[in-house]
């Protein structure tokens, strides 16, 4: 990464690099991982790597990172290893009695259970889980430039929830999909508000139409997500089918 000018990058408004660890086993059959301590499977590897070009050009006066070896060989493999400061903080959501099990496992046995409200026996309530988000806020908001977070998948969107001031019930609309990258910062026109600069960027769950849009494509990004989903064979639902159709409670594995 070369040598950090620190003088020049605390001129810098606080941006938070938040991503989360590249493909595990369990990551992939969506089981509920936390404390166990699994590696990368070869696809993560492949994720982290591809980080390494994207950050290369961002210079970070802070990188920190999770204590579970998934979270610290993704930022080892996106070359950020040889500054990186361990944070507990940055762990993922304790599962307790839930750890290595799957939602639809979970949920056979409590059909109403959500994480965002039910917590986990055993394991980390909403309430720990969000105060444990805003203690490490607190810390970040004292310093000042680009600063890089390996984290989680159910940690982090509750981090990007309370970055913004919303509740940890609102955690599941933040999806987060594996080596994806989240910029949190500040309205550039309005330092003190907090927004969510870039969300979930590079994640193979989610498609990023500006890396798949030619130069000069002047149609709307409606249009676009459109016709990529009549091409991918998706149906295009009705006026109607829309305001009949409900959310349902959903978590997504760490």
């Amino acid at each position: 990464m070369g040598t950090i000018d620190v003088k020049n990058l605390r001129s810098v408004p606080l941006r938070l690099y938040l991503i989360r660890h590249g493909e595990t086993a369990w990551s992939l059959s969506h089981q509920h991982t936390s404390r166990t301590d699994i590696p990368l499977t070869e696809q993560g590897e492949y994720e982290a790597r591809q980080l390494e070009e994207r950050l290369r050009a961002t210079r970070f006066i802070r990188v920190f990172t999770s204590p579970m070896q998934r979270a610290q060989w993704t930022c080892a493999l996106a070359g950020l290893a040889a500054v990186a400061e361990i944070e507990s903080d940055l762990a993922e959501w304790d599962y307790g009695n839930y750890e290595g099990k799957c939602s639809v496992d979970i949920r056979r046995e409590r059909p109403d259970w959500n994480i965002f409200r039910d917590g986990c026996p055993q394991g980390e309530m909403p309430a720990q889980v969000s105060d444990r988000a805003d203690r490490l806020i607190a810390r970040l908001r004292a310093l000042d430039g680009n600063i890089a977070l390996f984290s989680h998948g159910q940690f982090g969107c509750i981090l990007a929830a309370r970055w913004i001031g919303l509740p940890v019930m609102e955690g599941p609309h933040f999806l987060l999909g594996t080596a994806s990258l989240s910029i949190l910062g500040y309205d550039p026109d309005h330092s003190e508000v907090p927004v969510i600069a870039l969300w979930n960027a590079f994640s193979r769950e989610m498609p990023d139409p500006v890396s798949h849009q030619p130069m000069g494509d002047t149609r709307s990004m409606k249009q676009r997500a459109i016709e990529r989903w009549e091409n991918e064979g998706g149906e295009i639902p009705s006026e109607q089918q829309v305001n009949h159709s409900s959310p349902q409670n959903h978590s997504t594995s760490s």
